[in-house]
């Protein structure tokens, strides 16, 4: 398989490709998501694994028009997780977003992802707040 992964960095998304990677490692109904458009809209950058020409992780950086960005939709095929592709993706996108202006990355997550997360890919933990407004 490492022969055939390859990593791009902003990509031309399709984004019923993108929509039928989230639907298959988080579950649910299927649901065509705008992902180009909203990526133009607020990402800074992002980033793709593919393997046999498939895309299969992807993560994204949103940013506050500033020094912050927040990882998001970080995203590995269940097929292929528990390989290394989560934490170089997370990598890649720290790689891309260095000299870009950007000094803070953020990322929110659940407690089973702390291992990946801090261990994984470098971040401290830090105390934040969630407040869900439905």
């Amino acid at each position: 398989m490492s022969e055939s992964l390859h990593y791009r960095v902003n990509f031309p998304v399709d984004d019923a490709e993108l929509s039928q990677l989230h639907q298959r490692a988080f579950g649910g109904e299927y649901e065509l998501t705008p992902w180009r458009a909203r990526l133009d809209t607020h990402s800074k950058s992002w980033v793709g694994a593919f393997t046999h020409g498939q895309l299969c992780g992807f993560v994204h950086a949103v940013w506050d028009g500033g020094r912050h960005a927040f990882l998001l939709d970080t995203v590995v095929d269940p097929a292929l997780q528990r390989r290394g592709i989560g934490t170089t993706l997370v990598a890649r996108i720290v790689a891309d977003l260095r000299g870009s202006g950007i000094e803070w990355v953020h990322v929110d997550y659940e407690p089973h992802l702390h291992e990946f997360y801090s261990a994984g890919c470098g971040f401290r933990e830090t105390t934040a707040g969630l407040l869900r407004l439905e």
